[in-house]
């Protein structure tokens, strides 16, 4: 059975099919963006150059949103990384849901996501990559009580 009223906006979206409607400041930042923004000393401008000059990491197909990473100048020869979610769900718009300075930039696959693609078929193939999970979604957090912990063994803060 059909559904009622079939969706006109397709289902996969890539970082340069967006980037016009943030140069055309058809972009609009949610709530996380400026908390994350005041508490780690970015702005918006950082956010709007990452997503017109950063890289995808990974697309959540089921929420239509995008992953992007770009990079903080933090002196003269540093700088920090800067993951940035963005949600292209409304057409030719796009919703900035979050920005932030991760605590661990290296990692975007959870141990749970790498498991299940690295897991052989029973054709002997393996899993297909829709996108990358950065473990952030509900199933992946850690049982109550227990935090997550960085290489050095101390609690980690998650971003989100």
């Amino acid at each position: 059975m059909r559904p009622p009223f079939p969706s006109r906006r397709p289902a996969r979206r890539s970082l340069d099919e967006l980037r016009p409607y943030i140069r055309d400041g058809r972009y609009r930042l949610g709530p996380h963006v400026t908390r994350h923004a005041l508490a780690e000393g970015f702005t918006e401008r950082d956010v709007v150059m990452t997503l017109l000059h950063g890289r995808e990491l990974a697309r959540y197909l089921d929420d239509r949103r995008l992953l992007v990473l770009g990079w903080l100048p933090a002196g003269r020869q540093v700088r920090l990384p800067l993951h940035v979610v963005a949600e292209y769900g409304r057409p030719r718009w796009v919703d900035v849901v979050t920005a932030f300075i991760p605590s661990d930039p290296h990692r975007v696959v959870s141990r749970r996501r790498l498991a299940e693609l690295l897991r052989p078929l029973p054709d002997g193939g393996r899993a297909a990559v829709a996108g990358a999970d950065d473990g952030a979604r509900k199933g992946d957090r850690p049982p109550a009580g227990r935090a997550r912990r960085d290489a050095g063994g101390r609690a980690a803060s998650g971003h989100g």
